[in-house]
């Protein structure tokens, strides 16, 4: 009953057959263990959970970032708290060979790129009361050029060529040149779509003035990308980053 309770703000965004059918979802998620399956839900949903039913659940359309942000919103968001965004890609392996968006994925938890299904949510995540609460989430699906341009990387690393008898240091008559701002790669201009419209939905409601990513993105890209949306980057920066200017702030 408290599930059904939760439900009742997300009425004027999804029918009464849907707001049912995503209690029993939840409530069987809260209590299942192992992989998430289809068939693993049905048999923890109870009645009125059957495997037709978490078909045809799936298969609907729901507008997921309007229901994250109106529950947000009436249950979880307190005026008096500083709100942080925070991004981070999850990987779920997977053994199948014709599910969308299959790739293969730099998996933290393994230490190597494994076969599996990459997402990246954005969320709001509360200072005072130490939660996070996801915000938008995307499946990540590289196109053509993108892989590309990584199995472009990976072969230079292996045979480095030309790039590696350079010598070090700036070249000889090089000079002085602008850089000012440059062109977001793919995964970064996805990243930059998904915090736009998640600010849209928090214009003039809930101030976020700092963006949380992990250390893959504490470059100079990345920056620039947070700077656009005015926002100030928290990351690790990598074992190479030229810091020139000490931080003198508060």
């Amino acid at each position: 009953m408290d599930m059904v309770a939760l439900c009742q703000c997300l009425q004027p965004h999804v029918p009464a057959p849907t707001r049912r059918q995503l209690s029993r979802m939840a409530g069987a998620l809260l209590v299942m263990t192992g992989r998430v399956t289809m068939l693993g839900i049905s048999r923890w949903a109870g009645p009125g959970g059957s495997y037709r039913t978490v078909q045809r659940f799936f298969s609907t359309v729901i507008p997921w970032a309007m229901l994250f942000w109106v529950f947000f919103r009436q249950d979880v968001s307190c005026p008096d708290d500083v709100s942080l965004a925070a991004g981070d890609a999850v990987v779920v392996t997977k053994a199948g060979k014709s599910t969308y968006g299959l790739d293969r994925c730099l998996a933290s938890l393994y230490g190597k790129p494994v076969p599996g299904l990459a997402f990246f949510p954005v969320s709001l995540v509360s200072v005072q009361q130490r939660r996070s609460l996801p915000m938008r989430v995307e499946q990540v699906v590289r196109s053509d050029a993108e892989k590309a341009v990584s199995q472009a990387k990976a072969a230079a690393k292996k045979h480095p060529g030309a790039h590696a008898q350079r010598r070090p240091g700036r070249p000889k008559g090089s000079t002085h040149t602008t850089k000012g701002t440059p062109t977001l790669p793919p995964e970064l201009a996805r990243i930059h779509a998904m915090l736009e419209a998640m600010l849209h939905l928090l214009a003039k409601v809930l101030p976020v003035p700092s963006l949380v990513l992990a250390g893959h993105f504490g470059h100079h890209n990345a920056l620039s990308m947070a700077r656009q949306g005015h926002w100030h980057l928290i990351a690790t920066w990598r074992c190479d980053a030229a810091l020139y200017f000490p931080y003198t702030g508060p």
